[in-house]
C-alpha cells in the first residue's frame, strides 16, 4: 500500500485505492516474516536458513518488520523505523537482529483478546453442557462479577444472568507478574504453622484447625482484595477473590476434613456460618461450590451407589418449603431456571438419585440454610443447620409446570436451634413480635445510629451502675508526642488507586479498609481521615467515626456480670465499635501510685498474651504514639459492657486521626472471625508492665489461663 496513506491517521473512507492493494490479509491471521537477504532475487520467497519469526501485531516488533495500522507507536519511532527500509518495505541488512522497538503504546483492537489467565492445576469440566469456568481438587467454581456474591442453583444458573456477568470481563486473573502470591501467603501463614500439620488432621481436622483454615482463608482473600482494588480503575477484573484465595489454598493442600464423610464434620459446629461457599469447601462442610447437593460413592455388595452427605438450601428454587425443623427441598436439574432452554421434567441422577439412597437408606445428611446478607443485597450468608434425614420422597409437578423431585427433611433432636434463632431476630425487626425482657429498647438514648437495647432474662436487676453515655473519646488535653501533618485533599472521598492521597501513603499506599467497611489488614497502627482532611464524612477511611454498624445488645449473663452481643451476624474483620470514655492523664495516674481498680478501664499499654493468632499482617503488638488509658465509668460507650475471654472473637486495633494541629488516638474493635448472631463479643484484655492484682476468669475457654488482670 502507499507509504503516504501513513500512520498519522486512521485512512479516511473510500480514499483507499484497492487496485493497489497486493495482498488482502485478515488482522485475524498472522503470516510468518522472514528478514530478507541482499541478494534476493525474488519476492517472497524468503532466503535459505532465514530465521522464523511469527509476530503478533500487538508487538513487541523486531527491527525487521514494522508496525501497522492500528498498532503503531509514536510517529517518531515510526518515521524511524522507515528510514531503515528499503523501498519495498524490507528491513535494511545494517540493522541489528532483535527486539529493539517495543511498541509501548498500541491500540489495540477488540477482536485482539489478551491471552487467558493461567489455568495450571485446573481440569475444565462440563456444566449443563457448556464447557465453562474452573474445577479444582474435586470442587468446581463459579464466576461472577461482584465479591461475595454466591450462586444458589443446583444445576446452573440463569444463562442470561451468567451473559450479564460475563459482558464486558476479561477473565479471572489468578495471579499477576507484579504480585507475589507466595509471598503474601506465606507471610500470613507464618504465625499459624499449619504446613506442619500431618496429613492425617488435613483429611480428619479439629476445631483449632478449621479456625486457622478459615482465618488464614480470609485475611488472603482480603489481601487480594485489596490488591484488586488498588488496580486502575480502567482495568476490567472479575472480582471474585473468595475464588481466588480458596483455589490457591486448595492446591497447595492448605485444608481440613478432605476426607468426605456422612454425618458430622470434625471442628464445624451447629450454628457456624460462613459467608463464602469456598470456606465450606476449605473445612469439608459442604465440597461443591455450586451444586447444591453433595454426595459421595458408598459400596453396597458388588456396586458403588451414591449417597447425600449435605445440601444447600438458598432459595434457588421457589419450590422450597422452609420451616425450622421441616425443610422441603426441591432436587436439581430441568432447566427451570434456564430461559435459553426449554423446560423439562427432572431426572432421577446425580443429586436426585443420592437423595432417593439416602432416603431408602436413612442416612443423616448436613443443611446449609442460606439466608440474605443485608451488608450484601447479592451476597449470602449460609447457616449451618446441623442434621437432618429424609422422611419423604414424592415426584410432583411443580410452579414451571415439569415434574420436580420433592425431599422432605426432618431436623434430628437434640441441637443446638439455629435457624429459629435467626428467625426470631428478623421478626424483632420487622415489629412482628417485641424482644422479651428489654429494659432499655436504647440504652444510647439515640446518641449511636442504630439503638442498642438493655435486656435482662437472668434474674430482676434493672441495669448496670449509672452512666453518662458517650460514642467516642474525651480528652481533656491535646496530645502532640508526634508532629501532625496536612490531611488528605480527596474531595469525593480516599479512593484506592489514588496514590497521591497523604491518607493512603500513611497507610503503607493501600487502604486499610474494603469498599464493605472490612479491615484488610491489620497494622501496628491504622491512619484515619482526620479534622484537617477534605473528605466527606462518609470516606471509606473514615469508618471507625461512624458508629456501630450491627444492632448490639447489653444483656445480663449468669456469672459475667453484664456483656455484649449482637442480634446481626458479623464478618471477619467487621468493625464493631470504638473503647469510648476519658482519657486519663498519665500524671494523674502517678498521683494514685501508677494503678487504677476500676472494672472499667482500657489500657492500651498492656500486652497481649494470646492462646491463638490474630489476623495481623505485620506480625507486632499495636504501636501507639503515647501511652493510652481509657476510664469508661463514668462516661462511656457499649465496649465498656465486653467481656474478657482467654479465646476471644474481636481484636482491637489502634486507629490515629491526624489534624493540623493535634491528633487523637482512638480504639476499634473489629471481628477476628465470622461470629454467629446473639453471640458474645469478648476480647483479651492483656498483661499489664506492672504485676497487679490477678481476677478469676471465667470465660469457658478450652484455652483459659483461669485469670486475667
Amino acid at each position: 500500500m502507499d507509504q503516504t496513506l501513513g500512520h498519522d491517521s486512521a485512512p479516511a473512507s473510500g480514499s483507499v485505492d484497492k487496485s493497489r492493494v497486493w495482498d488482502v490479509t485478515p488482522l485475524r491471521r498472522l503470516v510468518p516474516v522472514f528478514p530478507s537477504q541482499t541478494d534476493m532475487s525474488s519476492f517472497p520467497t524468503p532466503p535459505a536458513g532465514a530465521p522464523f519469526i511469527c509476530v503478533p501485531p500487538t508487538g513487541p516488533f523486531p527491527s525487521e518488520v514494522a508496525p501497522f495500522y492500528p498498532f503503531f507507536g509514536s510517529l517518531e519511532s515510526q518515521r524511524h523505523h522507515e528510514q531503515n527500509q528499503t523501498p519495498f518495505g524490507f528491513p535494511n541488512q545494517n540493522v541489528s537482529f532483535g527486539y529493539n522497538n517495543p511498541i509501548s503504546d498500541a491500540v489495540p483492537l477488540n477482536s485482539f483478546r489478551s491471552p487467558p489467565p493461567s489455568t495450571a492445576g485446573l481440569t475444565p469440566i462440563r456444566r449443563n453442557g457448556d464447557t465453562d469456568p474452573q474445577y479444582l481438587s474435586g470442587f468446581s467454581i463459579h464466576i461472577s462479577d461482584v465479591e461475595g456474591s454466591q450462586g444458589t442453583s443446583k444445576s446452573g444458573g440463569s444463562k442470561t444472568k451468567s451473559q450479564k456477568r460475563r459482558k464486558g470481563r476479561r477473565g479471572t486473573n489468578f495471579t499477576s507478574p507484579e504480585v507475589d502470591m507466595d509471598a503474601i501467603l506465606n507471610n500470613i501463614l507464618s504465625p499459624f504453622n499449619v504446613m506442619e500439620f500431618d496429613e492425617s488432621r488435613k483429611a480428619d481436622g479439629d476445631k483449632e484447625l478449621v479456625g486457622y483454615i478459615l482465618l488464614i482463608f480470609d485475611l488472603f482473600r482480603r489481601k487480594i482484595s485489596q490488591l484488586e482494588d488498588s488496580r486502575e480503575a480502567t482495568i476490567t477484573l472479575t472480582r471474585r477473590p473468595d475464588l481466588k484465595a480458596g483455589a490457591i489454598l486448595m492446591n497447595k493442600g492448605i485444608r481440613t476434613n478432605s476426607r468426605k464423610r456422612i454425618g458430622l464434620v470434625p471442628g464445624v459446629e451447629v450454628g457456624d456460618i460462613f459467608f463464602f461457599r469456598m470456606e465450606m469447601c476449605l473445612v469439608g462442610l459442604h465440597s461443591q461450590s455450586m451444586a447444591g447437593i453433595d454426595y459421595m460413592g458408598l459400596k453396597s455388595s458388588q456396586e458403588e451407589e451414591p449417597l447425600a452427605v449435605s445440601i444447600v438450601s438458598s432459595g434457588g428454587y421457589e419450590d422450597n418449603v422452609e420451616d425450622a425443623e421441616v425443610l422441603i427441598y426441591s432436587g436439581q436439574g430441568g432447566n427451570i431456571y434456564r430461559k435459553d432452554k426449554d423446560v423439562m421434567d427432572q431426572k432421577l441422577e446425580r443429586g436426585n438419585l443420592a437423595l432417593d439412597k439416602s432416603f431408602h437408606k436413612g442416612n443423616e445428611i448436613r443443611v446449609i440454610r442460606g439466608v440474605k446478607d443485608v451488608a450484601t443485597p447479592s451476597g449470602k450468608i449460609y447457616v449451618y443447620d446441623g442434621l437432618y434425614k429424609i422422611q419423604e420422597s414424592w415426584l410432583e409437578k411443580g410452579k414451571s409446570g415439569v415434574n420436580v423431585y420433592k425431599y422432605k427433611l426432618v431436623r434430628l433432636p437434640g441441637q443446638r436451634e439455629v435457624f429459629m434463632t435467626w428467625r426470631l431476630i428478623q421478626q424483632w425487626k420487622d415489629g412482628i413480635i417485641s424482644r422479651s425482657e428489654v429494659i432499655l429498647p436504647d440504652l444510647t438514648s439515640g446518641a449511636e445510629n442504630i439503638p442498642v437495647s438493655l435486656v435482662n432474662e437472668v434474674d430482676n436487676e434493672k441495669g448496670p451502675e449509672h452512666f453518662t453515655y458517650f460514642p467516642s473519646l474525651k480528652y481533656s488535653k491535646t496530645e502532640n508526642s508526634v508532629e501532625p501533618s496536612v490531611g488528605c485533599t480527596c474531595r469525593s472521598g480516599c479512593l484506592p488507586n489514588n496514590s497521591n492521597c497523604s491518607c493512603i501513603q500513611k497507610n503503607a499506599g493501600y487502604l486499610p479498609y474494603a469498599i464493605n467497611g472490612i479491615l484488610v489488614n491489620q497494622n501496628s497502627l491504622t491512619h484515619e481521615c482526620g479534622f484537617s482532611c477534605l473528605c466527606p464524612s462518609n470516606c471509606r477511611n473514615r469508618l471507625s467515626q461512624g458508629g456501630p454498624r450491627v444492632r448490639l445488645e447489653v444483656f445480663k449473663t449468669k456469672d459475667k456480670g453484664w456483656a455484649l452481643r449482637s442480634w446481626d451476624p458479623i464478618r471477619a474483620g467487621a468493625f464493631i465499635c470504638e473503647y469510648a470514655g476519658e482519657v486519663i492523664d498519665m500524671s494523674e495516674i502517678e498521683k494514685l501510685g501508677g494503678e487504677i481498680e476500676d472494672d472499667y478501664v482500657f489500657d492500651a499499654t498492656r500486652t497481649r498474651q494470646l492462646a491463638e493468632p490474630l489476623p495481623d499482617d505485620s506480625h507486632e503488638a499495636p504501636k501507639i504514639p503515647f501511652p493510652l488509658i481509657i476510664n469508661a465509668k463514668a462516661v462511656g460507650n457499649v465496649a465498656r459492657f465486653m467481656n474478657h475471654s482467654c479465646s476471644p472473637n474481636v481484636f482491637w486495633q489502634p486507629i490515629l486521626r491526624e489534624s493540623k494541629k493535634d491528633y487523637d488516638l482512638h480504639i476499634a474493635f473489629h471481628a477476628i472471625k465470622h461470629i454467629p448472631p446473639m453471640t458474645e463479643l469478648t476480647y483479651d484484655y492483656g498483661v499489664p508492665d506492672k504485676a497487679e492484682r490477678k481476677k478469676n476468669c471465667l470465660c469457658g475457654s478450652s484455652k483459659c489461663r483461669g485469670y486475667f488482670y
